[in-house]
């Protein structure tokens, strides 16, 4: 009973924002901070109000290509990667696997500048690419993939090995397929990651028409909104439903991913 009681609270912490945030978008901008009551909700007024004066489904459009661009690259560099890191033999592989978990250390931050003046010196700024170039080798798929990959068993790829399969399709053919639980883990982490993603996009887009989501929310809660929190949040629950209703379908293969994770 303790432990369901700490888990309540807990879930009651987290969800709190949330709530305040639906709560708020369906208020009055003058009932914002006054006492709750149900009857001073108003309906989806904020809603059309949203969706009227800012391009809040351009900039979710923004912000599903740019996660799908850099998930779909991440996997396709991640997954051989950590494959080579669990199942080959080569010299200094320990090195290599040292080097990735080092690079789990250095935040965007870090090569923020030299990233933007290398985009800048080849013409890349304001483009889709430069939200998504420095995200495509993701060293912490590279870790979590190596470490499901390192329970395979090594006597079905010795057996592909004998059939003349290659290591690529011992990797798509075989491996990958068995990782879909980790790959899903690793999807929800990425694209939330990067839905949520502002101090990159800030950086390299000025054109709004090319906002992902919190980079259009930052615009539209500057020059549409003002005072008006209903409207705001309006906009907020909108483009936070997707990564919701993506983790409510996803969640079983998110929670078996990360559980069976590393597990021999």
């Amino acid at each position: 009973m303790i432990a369901h009681a700490m888990l309540a609270l807990g879930g009651a912490v987290m969800l709190a924002p949330f709530l305040w945030m639906l709560l708020t978008s369906l208020r009055p901008a003058s009932g914002v901070f006054g006492g709750f009551s149900l009857a001073a909700l108003e309906g989806f007024g904020n809603y059309a109000y949203a969706l009227e004066t800012a391009p809040l489904l351009r900039f979710m459009l923004n912000g599903v290509i740019v996660c799908a661009g850099i998930l779909v690259v991440q996997l396709l560099v991640a997954i051989p990667c950590a494959y080579a890191l669990a199942k080959l033999p080569f010299r200094g592989r320990g090195a290599m696997f040292g080097l990735v978990l080092a690079a789990l250390c250095i935040p965007i931050q870090v090569p923020a500048l030299p990233l933007y003046l290398g985009l800048a010196h080849v013409g890349l700024l304001d483009t889709y690419l430069a939200m998504m170039l420095p995200f495509f080798l993701s060293v912490f798929a590279i870790f979590l993939f190596r470490q499901f990959f390192k329970s395979f068993p090594d006597e079905i790829i010795q057996a592909a090995r004998l059939d003349g399969a290659g290591e690529f399709e011992i990797v798509w053919r075989f491996v990958a397929p068995s990782a879909l639980p980790a790959i899903a883990a690793f999807s929800i982490f990425s694209v939330v990651a990067h839905w949520n993603d502002l101090y990159w996009p800030l950086i390299v887009i000025t054109e709004t028409r090319l906002a992902p989501p919190p980079l259009g929310m930052l615009y539209f809660r500057d020059v549409e909104t003002g005072s008006n929190y209903g409207a705001l949040m309006a906009g907020a629950t909108i483009i936070t439903a997707p990564l919701v209703i993506a983790f409510l379908v996803a969640r079983r293969r998110f929670i078996q991913g990360v559980t069976m994770t590393g597990l021999k």
